[in-house]
């Protein structure tokens, strides 16, 4: 069992920067790897980064690569995706995600509550 367990959603300004973090706990062992996925009103869940769960590998969204960053806190337990010059396309229901490592949902088995980030003009 693994819990994930959400946190820095919230509304920025467009050009803004915002920092979510997911804690994990539980049978971490098992994990190989981290995501983070967006899910927009009437779109489908979109990958937005991965990185492995010793944090030495990452793979990125081509679209947002170089204005997200996906890390990790090893001592902390936590994941974290650094957002930087937001806009208000990347308004969506943010999610973290434990299992495999890739960009396809179908490898997380764990998946956190969502949290909210909303993008202004």
């Amino acid at each position: 069992q693994v819990q994930l367990v959400e946190s820095g959603g919230g509304l920025v300004q467009a050009g803004g920067s915002l920092r979510l973090s997911c804690a994990v706990s539980g049978r971490t062992y098992r994990i190989g790897g981290m995501g983070w996925f967006r899910q927009a009103p009437e779109k489908e869940r979109e990958f937005v980064a991965c990185i492995s769960w010793s944090g030495g590998s990452t793979f990125y969204a081509d679209s947002l690569k170089g204005r997200f960053t996906i890390s990790r806190d090893n001592a902390k337990n936590t994941v974290y995706l650094q957002m930087n010059s937001l806009k208000p396309e990347d308004t969506a229901v943010y999610y973290c995600a434990a299992g495999g490592y890739g960009s396809s949902p179908s490898v997380y088995a764990n998946w956190g509550q969502g949290t909210q980030v909303t993008v202004s003009s």
